[in-house]
């Protein structure tokens, strides 16, 4: 019983040592499987991490240079990327006519847990973000107003909007700027300014070129509110010009030339539909309409908008992640 009982101890333990000899060979693939599951999934999150760095930092270079500076690009880009990805680095961002853009890459090191079993220590990661950017030419305006290209011009002397200095627009019917209107004090007969909405909406879409239907009077049009307009103080909105008018009444009309950015600071509709005593400007009465405000420089972000090369230029622009 003794003898039999030292022979199967003796092939227990041969048998434990063939496992330990199995589990040796088996080990460094386990550690690759390892690597390949545990480290490449890390590389995969540490790209996405640094992707939305990477967008990060060219949209506010192309922010920068749409506004017409595009000031130490590095700097900025750089900025953006820690961030976002403390380990990450920019490299120099590079501008591109065609189409007007901005092409940012970062790179960051990523050290691998497993993988310098099989060899490797580290990878190196990057990722490229491209934004361009022009001046709007469709969207939505959250304001169903349109001003005169030409007023616009009288009041930002000619140019491009570069202050912020603050200016009342009368509506149509008082607008003088210039002599933009002519003897007959309105552009549109019935019309001051409003243009129809979108069926339901306090909003108005449009694209270059397109006629605009004059909404008549100087009441908001249906589906506009006071509260619409006080949500918007304070804030800059996007606006058509209209270059070309016609017709009146119902059947008035106004051709968008182009869109600028406008910071609303004031209104006055009509009757209690207005954001002050004497909105309009000292010498003005009950019966003046206007908004007040300033032109400016602007870039929206939002998918409301689409850009053209082809836009004029006006002082707002649409950025846009192409890459």
């Amino acid at each position: 019983m003794q003898r039999l009982t030292s022979r199967l101890r003796r092939r227990l333990d041969g048998e434990r040592g063939a496992t330990a000899v199995v589990v040796t060979l088996l080990l460094v693939p386990l550690l690759g499987f390892a690597a390949i599951a545990v480290d490449l999934g890390a590389l995969y999150a540490e790209r996405a991490r640094l992707q939305v760095a990477a967008d990060a930092a060219a949209i506010a270079v192309a922010q920068d240079c749409s506004r017409g500076n595009c000031g130490d690009m590095l700097a900025t880009a750089q900025q953006l990327i820690s961030l976002n990805d403390p380990t990450g680095t920019a490299g120099q961002p590079v501008l591109s006519s065609d189409p007007v853009s901005v092409t940012v890459t970062g790179g960051a090191p990523k050290e691998h847990w497993f993988a310098p079993v099989i060899g490797h220590d580290s990878s190196q990661v990057s990722a490229t973000a491209t934004v361009g950017w022009g001046a709007p030419s469709r969207g939505t305006a959250v304001l169903p107003l349109t001003f005169s290209w030409c007023s616009f011009k009288a009041q930002t002397g000619g140019g491009l909007p570069s202050t912020e200095t603050l200016q009342t627009i009368m509506f149509s019917k008082s607008d003088d700027v210039g002599g933009c209107t002519g003897p007959s004090g309105n552009f549109v007969p019935g019309g001051f300014g409003w243009v129809v909405p979108d069926p339901g909406r306090c909003h108005a879409t449009s694209a270059i070129g397109q006629l605009l239907s004059s909404d008549t009077g100087v009441s908001l049009p249906a589906g506009c509110s006071k509260a619409d307009l006080e949500g918007w103080l304070g804030r800059t909105v996007l606006l058509p010009l209209f270059d070309q008018f016609g017709a009146g009444g119902s059947h008035g009309w106004y051709r968008v030339y182009g869109y600028a950015a406008f910071t609303l600071t004031g209104y006055a509709v009509n009757g209690s539909i207005k954001s002050g005593h004497k909105v309009c400007g000292p010498g003005t009465n009950s019966s003046d309409r206007c908004v007040t405000g300033y032109y400016t420089r602007f870039v929206e972000l939002s998918d409301d908008w689409d850009y053209s090369p082809d836009a004029p230029q006006l002082g707002a622009s649409i950025l846009r992640l192409i890459r």
